[in-house]
């Protein structure tokens, strides 16, 4: 893990809407954990494609989550990840 984290900013979950409005994130490499607290059932889009909707947190603040949309390739591969899954 300290080798993938080299030179990388870890930021918080709880603490990205804050971080977004404060820094500009696309000049940082960061990373940011997360557990899948709730999954929507898979959608259809108006263009017929199914997607995902994951609900994440941090754990530190249960307050504070961020949807995840899943789409294409993406979504196919990890549509059945677990609720509770880091």
């Amino acid at each position: 893990m300290d080798r993938k984290m080299a030179n990388r900013k870890l930021i918080r979950l709880s603490q990205l809407k804050n971080k977004l409005a404060t820094e500009n994130l696309e000049e940082i490499d960061w990373v940011t954990f997360g557990v899948i607290v709730k999954k929507v059932t898979p959608q259809s889009a108006n263009n017929g494609r199914t997607f995902s909707i994951w609900r994440l947190n941090d754990l530190r603040d249960l307050n504070e989550c961020v949807s995840l949309f899943l789409f294409g390739d993406v979504h196919k591969e990890h549509w059945k990840t677990d609720q509770g899954t880091v």
